[in-house]
């Protein structure tokens, strides 16, 4: 949906403030990922390849994929929300922000519950996202686009892409591990579950979910 499709009252207030809120904390459970240094989730390894790379900050390197992307909607003929424009600046503004507040961590007692804690928060911030109904990040609307455009399923769709991404972040000097794998597993069902949580009420102009897109690609089954 269309930021101008908005309707308002009360309800467009609670979901502005799931959408602002949600975006931030997502942004904060990547840079925690990227803390425990034990694998990102997948678009983020492209980013912190890119970045080093390039020697940007990750969450500027976020920014600017983010953006590049979007410009990829044009020819697939998509759409962008207010949640669509706010995601491409919110989260690598948070990643950033928490990256130079949180120290540095080494020992695995800590970066292991720090991952599982990141991925729970991913999943907390994908349902406040998603609930809010403000349009798909950047990236899931590639996916869903494509998919419609192509007749392709889905499912291939999104892994194609985020095979191809993860490969080159890799070589970049992205980081997978575990962290890659859990995410990648347990991201569909955490956001289901507080997507339930953070649904607000249904109207006729604002549904309460957009296509099962999250902000950085967790496309939920």
């Amino acid at each position: 949906m269309s930021a101008s499709s908005t309707p308002p009252g009360p309800g467009l207030t609670r979901r502005l403030l799931q959408l602002y809120v949600g975006l931030a904390l997502y942004g904060v459970s990547s840079a925690l990922l990227v803390k425990a240094g034990l694998g990102l989730e997948p678009w983020n390894v492209l980013h912190q390849g890119l970045a080093e790379l390039t020697g940007l900050s990750i969450g500027v390197v976020s920014i600017i994929v983010g953006a590049l992307v979007l410009l990829l909607w044009i020819p697939i003929k998509q759409r962008p929300g207010l949640g669509t424009v706010s995601n491409v600046f919110v989260v690598g503004i948070a990643m950033d922000g928490t990256l130079a507040a949180v120290p540095d961590v080494h020992a695995l007692g800590i970066r292991i519950p720090l991952m599982a804690a990141a991925i729970v928060l991913n999943g907390v911030a994908t349902g406040l996202y998603i609930a809010a109904s403000f349009g798909p990040g950047p990236r899931d609307g590639l996916m869903t686009g494509l998919h419609r455009r192509t007749g392709r399923s889905l499912r291939l769709v999104r892994t194609t892409i985020e095979i191809a991404v993860v490969v080159t972040g890799f070589v970049l000097g992205g980081t997978i591990g575990v962290g890659t794998v859990l995410y990648a597993v347990a991201i569909g069902p955490l956001a289901q579950v507080f997507l339930k949580v953070f649904a607000a009420p249904a109207s006729p102009e604002a549904p309460t979910s957009v296509a099962g897109a999250s902000p950085e690609g967790a496309i939920i089954p």
